[in-house]
């Protein structure tokens, strides 16, 4: 399949510059604003033939109309543009206790791929899946926010395609998985951007309008980039690890929430999917992304009932594996693993090689995540509850709520007083967790 780079993003006076020369736009851009100075159909003043007939008449002024509606749809009238449209296949991988997501579309001979979140840091299934669907270039990667269950894999793709730009919310975070994948970014040829509540794009037959964040304050998980990808007649939601708040704070805006297929935030954590913002979704299939018995016990039992009572249709990767979603843009069907959809399996890390601290640090993560779900997890814990782990009083636990998040409990060393000796008293205690 042949792939070429495009730069989404058009700084608006070369645009206008474009349009005065005739010449072509790109075929990713901004959509059309609805500016009034557009080119208009020149309105006939010549009088009614004699003997042209009412029927005649009535004729000329439904093409009138259906002209005009073309002009305000681009060049197409709204049933041209969702006929004319090939297939969309969007990929929910199974990638474990992770998200990564794909978009495979094509407009005549110009074929598209989006990819929305990159895996876990510790496997490379995201990159073998991407191989199988024979992927040599992406026009845009979407990190929706920072945590290495979600930029895991973005390093190691950078590399290895041609990215044509990259969206993240701008929050930062201090692990390695972060700082090597944003250097590869910095690296590489492709454009980025911090997208903001309200923006909206077009990557050809695609439109994608931005849910979230309006601003960015240091919440990774409530921060995340959350967007509406509307594809003709049919709309999907991706919101990242977004919480309760975010999604209140959808719900309060004039933007439009409905889609016809929501991925669960948050892996399908009871942090988020309120009822309220099921209800403002109003989706027909919801589907999320775990791990098989995934000790966060995802998704929780209580968005499960949620989604049912609501008479929604439910999919998880943990139990159907990959599930794919494909869309001519009126109608859409669903597969999964059970039909026939199998992913490849993760063969090892995405780095061909591995130092003996990072070694260490994934040793650290792999013992912090084997703690139970009862552990007090510091980035979203009371003040009062962090005060159960040792050498955290009440002084030291307001400094740790003012320092989230976290990446791991070794982070707690960021509070004053808190050096080794202590993180060390903390992991022996085997009360803390960086969730």
């Amino acid at each position: 399949m042949n792939r070429h780079p495009r730069h989404i993003f058009i700084a608006f006076f070369v645009t206008l510059l474009l349009v005065i020369s005739g010449c072509g736009t790109s075929n990713v851009d901004q959509p059309d604003t609805g500016d009034e100075n557009a080119e208009e159909t020149t309105e006939e003043t010549a009088d009614t033939a004699p003997d042209e007939s009412k029927e005649e008449i009535e004729d000329e002024q439904t093409e009138d109309e259906e002209s005009e509606d073309t002009a305000e749809n681009g060049g197409e009238s709204k049933t041209d543009k969702n006929d004319n449209l090939q297939d969309l296949t969007v990929h929910y991988i199974d990638v474990g206790q992770a998200d990564a997501t794909l978009f495979e579309y094509a407009d005549g001979d110009e074929s598209y791929t989006l990819l929305f979140d990159t895996g876990d840091w510790t496997r490379n299934d995201v990159v073998s899946y991407l191989d199988s669907e024979g992927i040599s270039s992406i026009d845009l990667v979407v990190i929706s926010h920072p945590h290495s269950d979600h930029i895991g894999q973005l390093a190691e793709i950078m590399r290895r395609y041609d990215v044509g730009e990259v969206w993240m919310s701008g929050n930062e975070a201090t692990s390695n998985t972060f700082q090597e994948a944003i250097q590869a970014v910095l690296d590489s040829d492709a454009d980025y951007e911090e997208p903001r509540m309200g923006d909206e794009y077009s990557i050809g037959p695609m439109d994608i309008t931005v849910l979230y964040p309006d601003h960015i304050s240091g919440d990774l998980n409530e921060e995340s980039v959350s967007l509406l990808m509307s594809y003709g007649d049919i709309d999907l939601m991706f919101t990242g690890d977004a919480e309760k708040g975010a999604e209140s704070a959808m719900v309060r805006s004039d933007m439009t929430l409905d889609a016809d297929i929501l991925q669960l935030g948050h892996h399908g954590s009871r942090t988020s999917s309120t009822l309220e913002f099921i209800q403002a979704v109003n989706p027909e299939v919801a589907i999320y992304s775990a791990g098989v018995d995934n000790q966060y016990d995802h998704p929780s039992a209580e968005v499960v009932e949620r989604i049912q009572d609501a008479g929604i249709d439910l999919y998880g990767t943990d139990v159907h594996g990959t599930v794919i979603l494909t869309t001519d843009g009126s109608t859409y069907d669903i597969q999964t693993k059970e039909d026939g959809t199998i992913s490849p399996k993760s063969t090892g890390s995405t780095s061909k090689k591995t130092s003996d601290s990072n070694k260490k640090k994934e040793e650290n993560k792999s013992k912090e995540e084997n703690n139970t779900s009862n552990c007090v997890d510091i980035n979203s814990a009371s003040i009062e509850q962090v005060q159960e782990i040792i050498h955290i009083g009440s002084a030291r636990a307001q400094d740790l709520i003012d320092l989230r998040p976290f990446d791991s409990v070794d982070d707690l060393s960021r509070i004053s007083g808190i050096g080794p000796a202590r993180i060390a008293d903390i992991k022996e205690q085997d009360t803390a967790c960086a969730k």
